[in-house]
């Protein structure tokens, strides 16, 4: 391998000549070959915002000479602003703590300045990646920061646009479907009828509920234990530092990030962590539910129930002419079952939390982000192929509410419900109409019944 000699505490390390990243790096990268899962690049960047906060805070408390903050800040810069990806290579299964990746970021920001400033690769002159880059920092501090950076963002960025895309899509379909009546059904057995309108309001306000939710837990992510350094006792960083990173955080993101309330608890605790992630299940369970009554309303077409048409986006079988799939919910329930699992991982790491530490961060913030992404996808790609031009077969609706015996649930304020059962076993019994029956028991008239039992006044 071409490469250059580093040295980090442990000796000397052979790095790639090309590769910005130095000696504690490329130990990580050749101790840790397990699995493809990479640090996500939304936490690298929060890393890096971090590390050009540090630095400004840093030279604004007199603890960095201006020359080296530019340098940090130009390196940050141009990291944030280009494809810096293959310097960062570390896997998510490495130390629970992040510290690698912490020093990851630390030694490309390092090798990026002294490469500016015209120095050698490695020489960590002019600038070095402890000492300077991450000045009054701890890997234990920075990381569950930038874990809350990155999550925030990415909710923000991408999630919440998502989520306004499917309940705008839900709001639509209400108003499209108005006034159109069909059978409910409850244990997947007939029921009193709804209309379409309220079936789809119901979805809607399911969404609305995690909105809410996700308000309170983006409260939770926004604290930062920036500045609690190691433990949460504040050593090494100077009096300011954490208002002053905070400040330029918040400066460098458009979003406002808070001091946490316990630092002790943000470096040991990852609860944040976990509201975000019960939330994303919870829009999981949600997803779940809207996709499979997509997928049974509009099971058939002529065999099923088919009150629903989905769109015809690909062939359903390579064997079976002309049959179509509800895929997008079943692409939509897929991802339920991953974030479900997700969820399960985090909510697990995140009661491993040994006395000032949890070292299960990494593998929490890679599964946290990509259930957000998931989600994301999915709910726009779920709007574009199927919600947008989902119809409803008025033919089989009406079939279907017709021939619905549960209507007689109509009649029993006028005839009890001891008579109305009468009326709903013989119908079934001898397969005609709820009408029929009522007459032929010598229960309800023809015109008593038809002013009764409208489907309209039922809803």
């Amino acid at each position: 391998m071409d490469g250059r000699i580093e040295k980090d505490s442990l000796g000397e390390v052979s790095v790639p000549k090309k590769m910005l990243y130095g000696a504690q790096t490329q130990r990580s990268f050749e101790n840790f070959k397990i699995g493809t899962e990479k640090m996500p690049i939304e936490t690298i960047h929060a890393l890096v915002i971090i590390k050009k906060s540090a630095a400004i805070a840093n030279f604004e408390l007199n603890f960095l000479s201006e020359e080296k903050k530019d340098l940090i800040v130009a390196a940050c810069d141009e990291v944030l602003s280009n494809d810096y990806i293959s310097h960062f290579p570390l896997v998510v299964w490495q130390t629970g703590s992040g510290t690698q990746s912490n020093m990851n970021v630390n030694e490309v920001i390092s090798n990026l300045s002294i490469q500016k400033s015209g120095g050698e690769l490695g020489s960590k002159k002019p600038i070095h990646p402890n000492d300077d880059v991450n000045m009054s920092q701890s890997s234990n501090d920075v990381f569950p920061s930038a874990m809350h950076i990155s999550a925030t963002l990415l909710i923000y960025d991408k999630l919440i646009p998502a989520l306004n895309t499917f309940m705008e899509g839900l709001k639509h379909k209400e108003k499209e479907f108005k006034g159109a009546i069909k059978t409910g059904r409850t244990h997947l057995m007939d029921a009193a009828p709804l209309s379409f309108e309220q079936e789809f309001s119901g979805y809607r306000s399911q969404i609305e509920h995690i909105m809410d939710s996700l308000e309170h837990c983006l409260n939770y992510l926004s604290e930062l234990p920036i500045g609690g350094t190691a433990v949460g006792t504040g050593l090494n960083a100077p009096k300011g530092f954490t208002a002053k990173i905070i400040e330029k955080i918040n400066k460098e993101t458009g979003r406002h990030f808070i001091p946490s309330a316990n630092k002790f608890e943000g470096i040991s605790s990852k609860g944040a962590i976990l509201e975000a992630s019960s939330t994303l299940k919870l829009l999981a369970s949600v997803l779940m539910k809207i996709a499979n009554d997509i997928r049974w309303s509009a099971s058939g077409p002529r065999c099923g129930i088919g009150e629903l048409i989905i769109p015809a986006n690909e062939p359903g079988s390579s064997i079976m002419p002309g049959k179509v799939n509800p895929t997008q919910c079943e692409a939509m329930t897929m991802v339920a079952t991953q974030v479900y699992g997700n969820d399960a991982t985090i909510s697990f790491a995140a009661s491993q939390g040994n006395f000032q530490l949890n070292v299960f961060m990494p593998v929490m913030i890679y599964n946290l982000l990509q259930s957000i992404h998931l989600l994301s996808d999915v709910m726009v790609n779920f709007y574009q192929k199927c919600l947008k031009g989902l119809k409803i077969h008025q033919e089989n609706t009406e079939k279907h509410l017709k021939n619905n015996l549960i209507l007689a649930t109509a009649l029993n304020r006028e005839i009890g419900y001891d008579n109305a059962s009468k009326i709903v076993k013989k119908a079934a019994k001898e397969n005609i109409s709820l009408k029929k029956a009522a007459i032929d028991l010598g229960i309800l008239s023809a015109e008593k019944f038809d002013g009764i039992v409208d489907p309209q006044k039922m809803i």
